[in-house]
């Protein structure tokens, strides 16, 4: 445990640094987590004393004045629209798992009024996960002012940062054509704001899936909420207790599809063999629940985000080397859908279609 100052003089580098033995600057290295970069040769033993010595003072590095030392904060920005989403658990857990060895702390805001934040708050990068329209300028002038961004839009195009596509449409018809190898009664669960004709991309490819196989969109079987896994859990509960209930549900989020399967289960169905549901997203808690979620997603999504956003946020590739290379300059960074195929909607035979 820390021992705090007894003197009442807040412990100081050159206090850790008399006390370890060693010069202000290994102790500077050392508790900033920058040890994977290139910099001076410390060894494990010299860095155990370092830290051996802080904990004793009760030292804590000043982190606004080391900003204004070294131009980092050591912090990154996660702007995610709804923490209780499993997509946005699976990158804050990707991100903290990645920044942890670097001495990098996420910062979470569990809400889209990003703008008026990065006006006060800087940041290593920043990862924002929807851009309203009247938000794109904001988006511009903060790259202008030097602010590192990775935005996950997509349609904002990318200039002075990066943006992740991660186009959602054609993956979401091949999740609606797995379920059409083994149903004819299709539920869609999806939020209010995403239905209809001038709906999103996921509506659309459900609705564009079964007219393609000859099969009449049904009104009751759209099931809409407001965007909230109590909304989904309401919607799928009231579709799958109608007397022809569906015997699939496609649901335009992983989140959508857990109260899915929540929902089946409170009405005593057996998922993957009663009623098979796949959602979007291939969140980890989908691939972690039992009924394993049925999904499509991009492979190695959170990831593949965490290691961009840290590479961006400290400037060096992930083997701790400075990259400089003009290759890795921001830009629009297209990850390919794929479909996973898992427990709550199994591949389905002649002999095991649900019609």
């Amino acid at each position: 445990m820390a021992k705090a100052s007894t003197t009442g003089v807040r412990p100081t580098i050159r206090m850790v640094a008399e006390l370890a033995g060693v010069s202000t600057a290994t102790v500077s290295y050392v508790l900033s987590g920058r040890r994977g970069d290139a910099g001076p040769g410390v060894s494990d033993p010299t860095a155990e004393k370092v830290k051996e010595a802080a904990e004793r003072l009760g030292y804590r590095p000043n982190q606004a004045a080391r900003a204004i030392r070294t131009g980092r904060t050591n912090t990154v920005i996660l702007s995610l629209t709804m923490l209780s989403d499993p997509w946005s658990l699976s990158v804050i857990e990707a991100v903290q798992k990645a920044s942890a060895p670097l001495g990098i702390t996420p910062m979470i805001l569990g809400d889209a009024d990003w703008v008026k934040v990065l006006g006060t708050h800087n940041a290593d990068a920043v990862f924002v996960d929807a851009v309203r329209p009247d938000q794109r300028q904001a988006l511009l002038k903060l790259a202008k002012h030097g602010t590192t961004l990775v935005v996950f839009d997509e349609k904002v195009p990318a200039d002075g940062f990066d943006v992740i596509r991660s186009i959602a449409g054609p993956g979401c018809r091949m999740a609606v054509e797995h379920l059409l190898h083994g149903h004819r009664r299709i539920a869609c669960l999806t939020p209010a704001t995403a239905a209809g004709t001038s709906g999103g991309s996921r509506y659309r490819a459900y609705a564009e899936a079964l007219k393609h196989a000859g099969i009449a969109e049904r009104e009751d079987y759209v099931g809409l909420f407001d965007g909230t896994s109590a909304g989904a859990y309401a919607a799928a509960t009231r579709v799958l207790s109608l007397p022809d209930r569906p015997t699939a549900v496609y649901a335009t989020t992983d989140f959508a599809a857990v109260s899915a399967i929540n929902a089946a289960q409170r009405l005593g169905l057996a998922v993957g063999t009663d009623v098979d549901i796949i959602g979007v997203g291939n969140t980890v808690e989908g691939e972690r629940m039992s009924p394993s979620l049925s999904t499509v997603g991009p492979v190695d999504f959170f990831d593949k985000l965490a290691r961009l956003l840290l590479r961006r946020a400290t400037g060096h590739t992930d083997t701790g080397h400075a990259d400089t290379s003009a290759a890795d300059e921001p830009g629009v960074l297209d990850f390919p859908w794929h479909l996973f195929v898992r427990e709550s909607a199994p591949h389905r035979s002649a002999a095991t279609r649900l019609y």
